[in-house]
């Protein structure tokens, strides 16, 4: 299928001959994550194709759910959701296909069997993997010098009754996930009776006065590392990257993967329903699956690939603990469970209960 984005052909050749000839202004709008793409992946793709990036970002999934609801899946072509957030954004029409029926994109064998598949994309029809990795806890080890690696951190008083701390901003039922699995429901759970104790224990937790509020990941990091707050939620490979860049700042800095349970993530890409140039698209998805592009994406991300073909070419520390978590914590973490209909009713109106009392 890929016919028209064939390497070697140069972007003046390709926009007067091929099917992104009559793409609408020769644009492709990325809507992406906070620094997660490495611009050299950009300026490559731009001189091979000849169609410009124009990238906007956001900072949480449902960040990303508000734009697409408010219009914006006729103003982006490819968006990066998180799985769970997936089947809401199937159920409400915001996303396409990637390709026509009895067509495949190319290079999308070489992902890995176990992402081909997935539950919340069962035919693999409307996403494709981009990157994946974990949510932990970060922290200040000169505070904290041997903490146990729990939940507790951030939501046991006795264990930590003064030094401030942070929860992760705009995710429901991630923050009601890590309630549960500390409170012994799992981080998987489901269901009016673990979410109502979520939420009372997340009431408790805002209630405290070393709670700062809820920032994002990244915010959380940084917050940790200028001593604004003591502990928060964050992302192993954002981690990872801060502390290999600046290991003067950051080298204070640990992270753990909850014993109680976590949430292993994959985030994918996707077209909007009414995007402006789906071509541009597919083309930038299957540029991004060549096995050299995705270990760049990975090697800058400092996430793990799920390109089984780009594991050989990746950087070596991105195959040890943080970034590829040990058996041992992969034993700990889990797929957030897609929910939908009455389900995410409920869990919409706790969530709002619960940030409001």
């Amino acid at each position: 299928m890929r016919h028209y984005i064939l390497a070697g052909v140069t972007g003046l050749g390709l926009l007067a001959a091929g099917p992104l000839a009559v793409a609408e202004e020769g644009k492709l709008r990325l809507f992406n994550w906070t620094d997660y793409m490495a611009p050299s992946i950009i300026e490559g793709f731009e001189a091979e194709t000849g169609i410009e990036v124009v990238q906007n970002y956001y900072n949480s999934n449902a960040e990303l759910l508000s734009k697409l609801t408010a219009g914006g899946d006729a103003q982006y072509d490819l968006v990066v959701p998180s799985d769970y957030f997936v089947p809401r954004l199937i159920d409400a029409g915001l996303i396409q296909p990637l390709v026509p029926e009895g067509e495949a994109l190319e290079g999308r064998d070489n992902i890995l069997e176990e992402f081909r598949t997935p539950s919340f994309d069962p035919e693999g029809r409307f996403t494709v993997p981009y990157q994946w990795g974990v949510t932990g806890v970060v922290y200040n080890a000169e505070t904290f010098p041997d903490p146990a690696p729990s939940w507790s951190l951030l939501y046991d008083p006795e264990v930590n009754d003064a030094y401030p701390f942070a929860l992760l901003k705009g995710d429901a039922q991630f923050t009601f996930g890590t309630l549960c699995a500390f409170q012994g429901a799992g981080f998987d759970c489901v269901g009016e009776a673990p979410w109502v104790a979520a939420a009372h224990g997340l009431i408790e937790t805002r209630r405290r006065d070393n709670f700062v509020g809820f920032v994002d990941a990244t915010a959380a990091i940084e917050q940790v590392a200028s001593g604004v707050i003591h502990a928060g939620v964050a992302y192993n490979g954002d981690v990872a990257a801060k502390r290999a860049a600046d290991p003067e700042l950051y080298g204070h800095l640990g992270f753990f993967v909850p014993e109680e349970g976590s949430q292993r993530w994959v985030d994918v890409m996707a077209v909007p329903a009414q995007a402006p140039n789906p071509q541009a698209a597919r083309a930038f998805i299957e540029y991004l699956l060549r096995p050299e592009v995705a270990a760049r994406l990975s090697n800058h991300n400092f996430y793990t690939t799920p390109n089984e073909a780009a594991l050989p070419l990746v950087d070596p520390a991105l195959r040890e603990p943080p970034v590829m978590p040990a058996a041992e914590t992969r034993q700990h973490l889990s797929f957030t469970p897609s929910v939908s209909g009455e389900q995410l009713q409920l869990l919409q109106q706790l969530w709002s209960d619960a940030r409001s009392r």
